[in-house]
């Protein structure tokens, strides 16, 4: 059944052949393309109305050109031309007969290389096979060969194996063919086995001395006209169903070759080597990066989820507010899990800097110091005047009120360091100076040995790099009071306490609150990280571009010419289901 066909129609001789030179047409431009592959092209199957052609394969002395001394029926004169003791036959030699022509190809397993190899194209070149072997049974490597141009090669229901020489003294030819099958194996069933002496038929022909009884005899017991019956049978069908399950199978040999034309070496290979490992490592590096950025960022918005629940739950049915001591727990928590996520952001962007400095040395760029520039929320809850009642606006107006009185005093001093400069004798500065004096404060800001020598004194720049650490602190503090901000309140909000049940959307708004700053601190996070991890990236790839000389124009090209050649050996391979 045709492979695809919903409507079970078996697939047609002429439509196979019509999508074989379609497919052949399209290999010529994949393959035209490139110098390495441009040389197959010659190679390619197209339209061929030609007889057809069955190569005779098999080893050196196993009897060809005598079987095709035979089947021509030759004169003795013409059978001592054609036939030598010597490996005679140096390239495929045709010879018409019946309508086809018989292509005799140098013996193989002769210790000629050359020879081997002439007899593997010649069999490329083949409509059918005649594969012989002799009642001395084929070897190793011989049985070998000839499964591979049964299965391999894409022969079997095109093959004929013929045991030469069967009518040698002590031949026993029941356990000869029997032998024969064994190693045949799953095609003992498939291919015809026909037992031939070549020589008993060309002196049947030739020798005047025989009687007509003898001669009969000879012709019946050499099974050359079986052979010939045989032989018939095989090509009986025509060039238009021969053929084209020939060329289908060439055409899918043609493309593998290409691929193995697109095999590297040398000086090319090295450069394409270096150039995917390099790809991999950068890869590897991002997704390492990522995955952390990507697992604290999540963590992050948990604490902040968390830090919303907290604080609903800890709303005063008294009068309606967070307690100071719950937004005080909350905001460290929050602050806490930012200063988190920079320390394992900032850890995994070090740990990859080191393995790429380990595999390619210290012309890898080191990544930039991490900031944090997450932008404050608003401190503020959003109500629409037109459904606020006189309770959800009391609450509004207290947690402004809280978050203008109770947090002011903190929020000045911190947006103070927060907005100082990072110069000598700024705020952050002067707090960096007092930190760096305890050993404890010495390793806090000398994360990757940029702030101070083995003495603790800070180094060239050292300084100003300490004060950006801790006004970048000072930042994440800022930021985690006001996202609380909105629900401190430390004077009592006025309410109706007709309205009590109002204090359970109190607690849904504080949720919510959370929740949305949840997701807009996870995105940010997430956005402000792959475009600081992008940018040492590009620098990285710049730095190592020196490594890889031509190696990714060369895997590039390569890369897309296998894709090429792939998608054609897909569709050459259903043709070829179809041809079996």
């Amino acid at each position: 059944m045709a492979d695809g066909n919903p409507a079970g129609v078996m697939e047609s001789d002429g439509d196979l052949n019509a999508r074989l030179l379609a497919l052949s047409a399209r290999a010529e431009r994949v393959l035209s393309a490139h110098a390495r592959t441009r040389g197959l092209v010659a190679n390619l199957p197209h339209a061929d109305v030609s007889p057809l052609r069955i190569a005779l394969l098999g080893p050196y002395s196993a009897g060809k050109s005598m079987l095709i001394a035979a089947l021509l029926r030759l004169p003795s004169a013409a059978v001592d031309e054609l036939v030598d003791a010597a490996p005679k036959t140096h390239e495929p030699t045709p010879y018409p007969w019946n309508g086809v022509i018989l292509v005799d190809l140098p013996g193989t397993l002769s210790g000629n290389d050359e020879h081997s190899g002439t007899a593997r194209l010649g069999v490329r070149g083949a409509d059918a096979l005649m594969i012989v072997t002799t009642s001395e049974l084929p070897g190793e490597a011989e049985t070998k060969a000839i499964l591979q141009a049964l299965d391999t090669e894409g022969f079997a229901d095109r093959s004929v194996v013929v045991v030469n020489k069967m009518n040698a003294e002590n031949s026993d030819r029941d356990v000869i063919l029997d032998e024969i099958r064994k190693r045949l194996g799953p095609f003992a069933d498939r291919v015809p086995i026909v037992p031939t002496d070549a020589r008993d038929y060309v002196d049947a022909i030739n020798d005047p001395d025989l009687t007509v009884a003898q001669r009969d005899l000879l012709f019946a017991e050499s099974g050359v006209d079986a052979l010939a019956d045989e032989l018939q049978r095989m090509v009986a069908p025509g060039v238009s169903d021969v053929r084209p399950k020939a060329q289908a199978f060439e055409l899918l040999r043609v493309l593998a070759d290409a691929e193995q034309h697109w095999v590297l070496e040398g000086e090319e290979l090295r450069a394409a080597e270096t150039a995917k490992k390099v790809e991999e490592s950068i890869s590897q590096t991002k997704r390492g990066v990522l995955s952390t950025l990507e697992r604290e960022r999540d963590v992050v918005a948990s604490v902040i989820r968390a830090a919303g629940s907290k604080s609903a739950d800890g709303v005063s049915e008294k009068d309606g507010t967070v307690p100071t001591d719950v937004a005080r727990d909350v905001s460290r928590e929050l602050a806490r899990a930012m200063a988190e996520f920079d320390t394992k952001f900032s850890s995994s962007m070090r740990t990859a800097f080191d393995a790429l400095v380990g595999a390619y040395g210290t012309d890898v760029p080191e990544p930039g110091v991490w900031v944090n520039d997450l932008d404050s929320p608003e401190a503020t809850i959003d109500a629409s005047p037109d459904d606020e009642s006189r309770f959800d606006r009391a609450v509004r107006e207290g947690a402004v009120k809280g978050a203008k009185e109770g947090v002011r005093r903190a929020q000045v001093w911190i947006g103070k360091v927060a907005a100082s400069d990072s110069g000598q004798g700024s705020v952050a500065s002067d707090i960096a100076t007092w930190i760096n004096k305890s050993r404890v404060g010495q390793k806090m800001l000398n994360v990757g040995k940029k702030v101070s020598d083995e003495t603790g004194k800070f180094k060239p720049w050292g300084r100003g790099k300490a004060a950006e650490k801790v006004a970048n602190t000072a930042g994440k503090a800022q930021w985690a009071l006001a996202v609380i901000g909105p629900m401190i309140d430390l004077q009592s909000v006025a309410h109706d306490w007709n309205e009590r049940k109002k204090l359970g959307e109190y607690r849904k708004t504080i949720k919510r609150h959370f929740d949305e700053e949840a997701l807009r601190t996870r995105s940010a996070l997430d956005d402000s990280g792959t475009r600081h991890l992008d940018e040492w990236i590009v620098e990285v790839a710049q730095s190592l571009s020196g490594l890889t000389d031509q190696g990714p124009e060369i895997s590039a090209e390569r890369e897309t010419a296998l894709r090429g050649i792939k998608s054609l050996r897909d569709e050459a391979e259903k043709l070829v289901r179809l041809a079996d």
